[in-house]
């Protein structure tokens, strides 16, 4: 996660969202770098614990904002990390070669595999049900959005070097087990429709 004081941006970094690359180009920028193991702070604990000490220490209230990615090719993303073209079958990240039905199947059950543990972007990125503090949450599939939402804050192109980028796996997905993971995850599925039927980007900040 990145804040810049300048351009009143907090930038929260969603797991598998590409916010390697935009952390890669903006870091230099950031006046606040959260790496590692707190690079990716919820929303939640924004709004609970950072925000509050930005106000009080520096003075600044940013603005806030973050991407989704549409569940489905979020979840497929994580797979294909997982999968033995990136790591080693001792690794006990990966998920061994498993169908992406299975993966699917694996993740929305009531104790998913350590693999298969890849989250929850509406609770990462929401408060409660409906309550999602952000100033711009921008879809993954709306790059051209994003990046020009950028350059204007910063005055100057921000073009990502991608980083990260999951080994080519088939990963084709049933419209059953789809369905299945429709059922399980109706938030995550919920506020992405919400930001793609506001072209790309929601603007929908509501704090508690």
């Amino acid at each position: 996660m990145l804040v810049f004081f300048k351009q009143n941006l907090a930038f929260l970094a969603v797991p598998k969202t590409g916010s390697t690359a935009y952390e890669t180009t903006l870091r230099r920028k950031a006046d606040v770098v959260f790496s590692k193991s707190v690079k990716h702070m919820t929303v939640g604990k924004y709004h609970a614990k950072l925000a509050p000490f930005l106000k009080k220490t520096y003075g600044v209230i940013p603005e806030r904002m973050a991407v989704m990615r549409d569940p489905v090719d979020h979840a497929r993303s994580w797979y294909r990390y997982r999968s033995p073209a990136r790591m080693e079958l001792t690794n006990p990240a990966c998920h061994g070669g498993i169908s992406f039905d299975d993966y699917i199947l694996d993740a929305i059950s009531e104790a998913p595999s350590k693999p298969a543990g890849i989250g929850s972007q509406a609770s990462f990125l929401s408060l409660g049900v409906g309550v999602v503090p952000l100033h711009h949450l921008f879809a993954y599939e709306r790059q051209d959005l994003l990046q020009a939402f950028l350059s204007n804050r910063f005055e100057e192109d921000i073009k990502p070097r991608w980083k990260n980028v999951s080994p080519a796996v088939d990963a084709v997905l049933s419209p059953e087990v789809e369905a299945a993971f429709r059922a399980a995850r109706p938030a995550d599925f919920a506020l992405y429709d919400r930001v793609m039927q506001a072209d790309g980007v929601l603007r929908d900040f509501r704090s508690q």
